[in-house]
């Protein structure tokens, strides 16, 4: 009897160990990437810019290699290739002939 206790404890203490790992919270880096596109022309980017974040530090991307890249597609693939997720795009547009302001929310996992 003392024995089926014992086997029964550490049983509880595993299931509770696993449980607990189970849970974890997973954790990203984000990172904002600016898009301004000339209205009307599809894919065509007028310019990227990327504020200096504290997710790209230790990164194998530099805000240089983004801000060269010139149509969105090539953006997305070139931050898919180095593991980045998207998230979310959000787009403002003033007027019809203004250029289209987009924020693109990547992010990866830590």
């Amino acid at each position: 009897m003392r024995i089926f206790k014992t086997l029964s404890i550490i049983a509880l203490f595993f299931l509770f160990t696993l449980e607990g790992h189970s849970q974890e919270i997973t954790k990203y880096d984000f990172l904002e990437v600016i898009v301004v596109q000339k209205a009307n022309n599809r894919g065509k980017v007028k310019r990227i810019k990327v504020e200096e974040q504290t997710s790209l530090i230790g990164q194998n991307i530099s805000i240089d290699e983004i801000e060269d890249i010139e149509e969105t597609s090539t953006l997305l693939n070139y931050m898919n290739s180095h593991d980045w997720e998207f998230l979310d795009r959000q787009s403002v547009v003033s007027e019809d002939n203004d250029p289209v302001w987009m924020s693109y929310i990547f992010r990866k996992r830590k």
